[in-house]
C-alpha cells in the first residue's frame, strides 16, 4: 500500500518514514504544503497522513483543497495542535481520523488501518478472497494448509493484488504500489517477490498473466 507522508519535521519524519517501511508500506515524504498538494495531484496513494503545521501551505488549506477538487483519498491528520477547535475543523473539511502528537507508532498504524479498511468498505480485519487470507496486523498469510508469516515487501504484493481480486496489475503498477521514491528497483524484483511467495504459499496463489501482469483470483 503505497502511502504519502506530509511532516516538516525531519526527526519526526525519518521515524515515520522507518515505521512505515516496517509495516510493509511504500511511502513517499514531502515537507510542506505545495509539495503535497502536487503529490497528490500526480500520485495515486491510498492514504495521505497530514502535518497541519507546514511550511508555504498550511495543512488544513491542503486538504480543502483537494476535497475541492473531488480527491477523496483517505486523510490522517497527525498535528501537535490538540484544540477541540482544530480537531471539529479538521473532520469537517473531511480529514478521516485526527491524531494528536507525540503518538506511538503502534497507534498510528492501527489508525492507517481503520481508515483503509473504512474507506474500502466492511471493516473486516482481514483481508481475503476466500481461499487467500492476509492478516495486516501480523503480517501472516494463509492459504489451504499452509500458513506462513511474510516479508514486508511480500505482505505489500500481496496486498496490492488482495485490494481487488480478479484485477490484473502490471509490474510497473506492483512497483508502484510496493517501492517508495528514490527506492532502486532491480527489473526482476516483482517477479522475485512472486516467486518467494508462491514458495512460501503454493505456485497457485498469483497468477500470471502473459504478456500483461498478475492478479489473484475473485472471492471463491
Amino acid at each position: 500500500m503505497r502511502v504519502l507522508l506530509v511532516e516538516d519535521d525531519h526527526m519526526i519524519g525519518e521515524a515515520t518514514v522507518q515505521a512505515l517501511k516496517d509495516a510493509a508500506y511504500a511511502v513517499d515524504w514531502v515537507r510542506d504544503g505545495i509539495s503535497a498538494f502536487d503529490a497528490v495531484e500526480t500520485g495515486e496513494y491510498e492514504l495521505v497522513i497530514l502535518d497541519l503545521g507546514l511550511p508555504k501551505q498550511d495543512g488544513l488549506t491542503v486538504l480543502h483543497r483537494m476535497r475541492s477538487c473531488g480527491d477523496n483519498t483517505p486523510v490522517l491528520i497527525v498535528t501537535a495542535r490538540d484544540g477541540l477547535d482544530d480537531r471539529i475543523r479538521g473532520l469537517d473539511l473531511g480529514a478521516d481520523d485526527y491524531l494528536v502528537k507525540p503518538f506511538a507508532a503502534g497507534e498510528l498504524l492501527a489508525r492507517m488501518r481503520a481508515v483503509t479498511r473504512r474507506k474500502s468498505g466492511p471493516a473486516a480485519p482481514v483481508m481475503t478472497n476466500g481461499s487467500l487470507l492476509l492478516d495486516p496486523v501480523t503480517k501472516e498469510a494463509v492459504c489451504g494448509e499452509r500458513h506462513c508469516r511474510l516479508s514486508a515487501r511480500e505482505f505489500a504484493l500481496l496486498q496490492a493484488l488482495l485490494i481487488r481480486p480478479g484485477a490484473i496489475l502490471s509490474r510497473d503498477e506492483l512497483e508502484t504500489r510496493i517501492y517508495g521514491w528514490n527506492e532502486e528497483v532491480e527489473s526482476n524484483a516483482v517477479e522475485f517477490l512472486i516467486h518467494a511467495v508462491r514458495k512460501k504459499l503454493g505456485g497457485e496463489v498469483i497468477r500470471n498473466i502473459r504478456g500483461v501482469g498478475w492478479m489473484v483470483d475473485k472471492n471463491q
